[in-house]
């Protein structure tokens, strides 16, 4: 694709003569098979919030988040009512289907309807949802309101430079690596690089296939083990 000039001859980016400003994300559920993604409400969820985020008892979960572990129960409640409950943060809970317990949390925040750029972030899973089809099936229903149903162009992902599991993560999300924003913000006390990734819009098409793919009842054994991993469907649909 030729780079467009402008009347000096200055490059300048591709037009956009059709866009028009997104809608804000709903609040209404995410249906799945294995999960179900709503908005938080403490009266339903956190009674099964507490009780899953409470099972991680040395509180590495988290190290690399702005909140927790929570003492008691009083100290959570009033994380939900000061963090939780706002537009932006728009915070969801993470329902297992099979067992109907929330057992974590994510948000769309930093949501611009404008450009349509919107993140993903607050995310906590428990310990009984991480590494799971339940975890995968979450981040892909959030995915595909945001480019489907909402129509959005880029859906990002940041994290502490130094929290490797999420940066393998959104890796394995299928989120591109974008570079590290040096010193970007001060949390618990301490200084933080930011490691930024993202996903567009016409990337969307074929990560929904490797996703879909990757989620079906024919990629796992009898005992629940994936027979691919996703990181190899998106490498094929990628190649």
């Amino acid at each position: 694709m030729r780079t467009r000039l402008n009347d000096l001859g200055q490059p300048i980016g591709p037009a956009l003569p059709d866009w028009k400003p997104v809608p804000r994300p709903p609040r209404t559920a995410m249906e799945g098979r294995r999960c179900r993604v709503e908005p938080i409400d403490p009266g339903r969820h956190g009674d099964d919030l507490f009780a899953a985020f409470a099972a991680d008892r040395d509180g590495g979960t988290f190290t690399y988040l702005g909140a927790g572990p929570f003492a008691d129960r009083a100290a959570f409640d009033a994380w939900m009512a000061k963090t939780c409950l706002g537009e932006d943060p728009l915070f969801h809970a993470i329902v297992d289907q099979a067992s109907g317990r929330a057992l974590g949390v994510a948000s769309y925040m930093r949501i611009d309807p404008a450009v349509g750029v919107i993140e993903v972030g607050h995310i906590n899973f428990s310990l009984a949802m991480q590494r799971s089809a339940l975890a995968t099936e979450a981040m892909y229903l959030m995915m595909r309101r945001v480019f489907e149903e909402l129509g959005y162009r880029r859906y990002e992902w940041k994290c502490d430079s130094l929290n490797a599991p999420s940066r393998r993560a959104a890796e394995r999300f299928g989120f591109t690596y974008e570079g590290l924003f040096r010193q970007a913000t001060v949390y618990r006390g301490r200084s933080r690089d930011t490691a930024w990734f993202s996903m567009l819009d016409h990337e969307w098409p074929s990560l929904r296939s490797a996703y879909e793919v990757w989620l079906a009842e024919t990629n796992f054994d009898a005992a629940g083990h994936q027979r691919v991993a996703l990181a190899e469907f998106i490498r094929r649909v990628r190649g």
